[in-house]
């Protein structure tokens, strides 16, 4: 009779010791390894990061920041979206990382883990507490929007390269999809 094992779950403590090359996210106590993002996707982070900070700092409203940076969402989850933004009301969270749930969190989808981005992480987001999640695709050129709602994300609708997108956590942004999604 064959035995069932199971690897013990990871943890913070294991995700600190790996080496700082590491390309790695923590996910439900499990190691995701990623290759690193081609051109447009960085294009893609690049546009949506420079809009989001220069609404961000000129309306005082937080601060954006850039993959990597680890979100410490749990003992068993350490996340670094592709772009995040923390409120000003949120900003104790942030000490050498954010310990807790970013306001908004954006990945722009990537072949080799779209599924992880639309399934795995937009659960894990919503369970963890962030208040919009948005999924960037740039091969589609559409930008879907999930919005806390009880604890679960509902969408907030998919805006194509024409659309402009309004956010809910930041509702004085208005963004052309097409400009950000070049």
């Amino acid at each position: 009779m064959k035995m069932l094992t199971t690897r013990p779950k990871k943890t913070v403590d294991d995700y600190w010791k790996l080496p700082d090359d590491t390309r790695c996210e923590l996910l439900r106590g499990d190691f995701y390894m990623s290759p690193s993002p081609n051109s447009r996707h960085q294009r893609a982070v690049l546009n949506l990061a420079t809009r989001l900070h220069l609404h961000v700092e000129a309306n005082k409203l937080g601060q954006v920041f850039v993959s990597p940076f680890d979100c410490v969402l749990s003992q068993e989850d350490v996340v670094q979206p592709d772009v995040l933004f923390v409120s000003t009301a949120n900003l104790t969270k942030i000490r050498d990382w954010l310990f807790g749930a970013p306001d908004l969190a954006i990945e722009v989808l990537s072949p080799w883990h779209a599924e992880r981005d639309r399934i795995v992480k937009r659960d894990l987001y919503a369970e963890r507490g962030v208040q919009e999640y948005w999924i960037a695709d740039v091969e589609a050129r559409t930008i879907e929007v999930f919005v806390l709602d009880s604890g679960r994300f509902r969408g907030a609708g998919v805006f194509g390269a024409e659309d402009t997108l309004r956010s809910h956590v930041l509702p004085s942004l208005d963004m052309r999809v097409g400009a950000v999604l070049e």
